[in-house]
């Protein structure tokens, strides 16, 4: 059996503030027996400001991927599996990237490959999808905007991910504000992607988000897993928090291919 937790909560530019939230979030995922804990993308150094116009005097520290903070989560994080989002610095380059961590060192790597609106002024696009072992199982991992393109979860799922990870910074609709969270079609899209993306592949996925606002962003929160049939096992709606569901992965998904396995019964050579 494996708990698993997906995490709501804010995150800020201040890297040490954000590092005593992380291992918070541990402590407590640690308590209630988590395996298997993702955080949200940017939690170290918060996400833009603003989508259509990012502020490039005031974005989020750039670190590699050896950086000494993310050694520090590492280490705490010691035998749980600890999946986290953080800006990237590869050469000249910046990422939207999330790593997935246990106490001996970096387990796995994404890099954001889709990229809404002004994404594209702060960050590089990443370029595969691509899923890895750890000891909660094979895993993939995507970030925020991948999750609103089939390709990204099947690409994961084909490669024999078992859960994916989906770390978001993901704002209400910056077009069209809706009075209350639940009217806001950017709500609605987000969990909407998180059950389709678990129900069509078969798999577990565990969503997480950031919570409060920055700049001109508010997050939904709304943090949870889902299993391979679509189902919410656990949920913080917008409030910060943990849900955490346990669940012996291969057994559940073994249950949901028993008759109609959709992996094998892909039909790759009529999708022109």
């Amino acid at each position: 059996m494996l708990r698993i937790g997906a995490v709501a909560a804010a995150f800020t530019r201040d890297l040490d503030f954000d590092l005593q939230r992380i291992a918070t979030l541990i402590e407590h995922a640690r308590r209630d027996g988590v395996g298997l804990l993702v955080l949200p993308d940017a939690a170290l150094g918060g996400y833009l400001t603003d989508l259509r116009q990012p502020d490039l005097a005031a974005l989020p520290p750039a670190l590699p991927v050896d950086d000494v903070h993310l050694r520090k989560i590492a280490g705490l994080a010691a035998d749980m599996v600890v999946c986290l989002g953080f800006c990237e610095a590869d050469g000249g380059s910046r990422y939207n990237s999330a790593v997935c961590v246990t106490g001996d060192g970096v387990l796995g790597l994404h890099r954001k490959v889709h990229q809404p609106a002004g994404e594209s002024a702060a960050y590089a696009a990443g370029d595969r999808f691509t899923a890895f072992d750890t000891p909660a199982g094979r895993l993939g991992m995507m970030i925020d905007y991948d999750k609103s393109f089939p390709e990204s979860a099947r690409a994961l799922a084909r490669d024999g991910a078992q859960v994916l990870a989906c770390l978001s910074a993901w704002p209400t609709s910056i077009t069209n504000r809706a009075p209350r969270m639940a009217q806001d079609r950017q709500s609605r899209l987000f969990d909407l992607y998180d059950q389709a993306r678990a129900a069509e592949n078969q798999v577990v996925l565990a969503s997480s988000n950031q919570t409060g606002a920055l700049g001109g962003m508010r997050f939904l929160g709304q943090a949870k897993v889902v299993g391979p049939g679509g189902d919410v096992l656990a949920r913080t709606w917008s409030k910060a928090g943990i849900a955490v569901a346990e669940l012996d992965v291969p057994a559940e998904i073994e249950h949901a291919r028993r008759v109609l396995n959709h992996l094998d019964e892909l039909r790759p050579e009529a999708y022109r």
